[in-house]
């Protein structure tokens, strides 16, 4: 496959240094650390003050950082501009996938592969409710109620599916499609333009970038269903901290010049040991070390015809899959990879010592 460059979606540096604007604040311009929990309380005589008239969306004073907080609705406006609807934040990644099922109420659930988390978070689901909820692929047949829930790029192969298609295919039955674009972050992939109702990012990974934080996110299309699931959020009690939110503040502000450098090396890097798979020597890397890698760029068309590249629009995944041809040869890999200065072992997928 030709890796020719192509004009790409690109993120703005000026949107994420600014999309915050008018959110309401004082002075600062770099908004200090602040980890109060409640704020001083309004004034009993003032009218339209209390927290019935609260705008969670726009809040122009705070209660209780449970509701909303200065540094954490400026994330969230960021995240809301770059990914195109209205954006939430939580705990983890995981805080926000059960957030995600609590929204759609799934009477079935279609899923295959991807996060193993997420089908712990499916279990937990099911114990809340005490009862089954029926699990199904996302190739069989859909019925009304139903929610596909699927991962792409999918961890850990990094490979994509056709969100436009299950999309379709959801939607023919009255179903909703539950899309986890993790290490599909903007500019890589937008899910709403393919049909996503509801999108889910562990920002851990690329919005964090450093691997300081813990994040999660659901993105809705509306104002409306961004207000339902903020007012589920209050209560689940699974907001992100005051902290973690400065923190991701600080990283959203350099997305634009992470994921492309990210997504450029691990490019290069996947068709690099492609060469070597099926134990082939190449370029450095001895025979019988790599039976296979997966990458976005690699998987080519599909018996339908879709083709990876028409989703990735703003360039391909920088987490890609390797199997070694021995266990031996996968637990000894992480921690020589310093001989090559690529990573380091046990670091987070996505960090900036990660791929950049």
């Amino acid at each position: 496959m030709s890796l020719k460059e192509t004009k790409k979606p690109t993120l703005s540096g000026t949107d994420l240094l600014h999309a915050d604007e008018d959110v309401p604040k004082g002075l600062e311009v770099s908004p200090s650390i602040s980890v109060t929990t409640t704020f001083r309380a309004p004034r009993p005589w003032s009218e339209n003050d209390g927290l019935k008239d609260m705008d969670p969306w726009n809040p122009d004073r705070h209660v209780y950082s449970r509701y909303t907080q200065d540094v954490s609705t400026r994330v969230e406006r960021i995240l809301s501009k770059i990914n195109q609807g209205y954006a939430l934040t939580y705990a983890s990644g995981l805080a926000s996938a059960y957030a995600g099922l609590v929204f759609l109420n799934p009477k079935r659930i279609a899923i295959t592969g991807g996060y193993h988390g997420c089908h712990m978070v499916i279990e937990m689901y099911q114990r809340s409710r005490n009862e089954t909820i029926p699990l199904i692929g996302i190739d069989d047949e859909f019925q009304p109620g139903d929610v596909c829930w699927i991962e792409t790029p999918e961890n850990p192969k990094g490979e994509s599916k056709s969100i436009q298609y299950y999309a379709d295919r959801i939607h023919a039955v009255g179903g909703k499609l539950f899309v986890d674009a993790t290490f599909g972050p903007p500019p890589l992939q937008y899910p709403f333009k393919w049909g996503a109702d509801l999108i889910m990012h562990s920002g851990t990974k690329y919005f964090g970038g450093h691997s300081d934080l813990l994040c999660g996110v659901l993105v809705t299309k509306t104002r409306e269903e961004w207000n339902q699931i903020w007012y589920m959020r209050t209560f689940l009690g699974s907001m992100m901290g005051s902290l973690e939110a400065w923190l991701l503040l600080r990283s959203l502000r350099t997305l634009h010049l992470r994921v492309p450098r990210q997504s450029e090396t691990a490019t290069k890097l996947a068709h690099w040991l492609h060469k070597a798979s099926n134990g082939k020597a190449a370029e450095g890397i001895p025979a019988g070390l790599i039976d296979t890698v997966w990458h976005s760029s690699l998987q080519g068309k599909d018996a339908r015809g879709w083709e990876p590249s028409q989703q990735m629009e703003g360039g391909w995944n920088a987490t890609f899959g390797i199997l070694m041809t021995s266990t031996e040869y996968a637990s000894l890999l992480p921690h020589n990879l310093n001989v090559l200065r690529l990573t380091r072992a046990q670091i987070h997928v996505s960090c900036v010592s990660a791929l950049a």
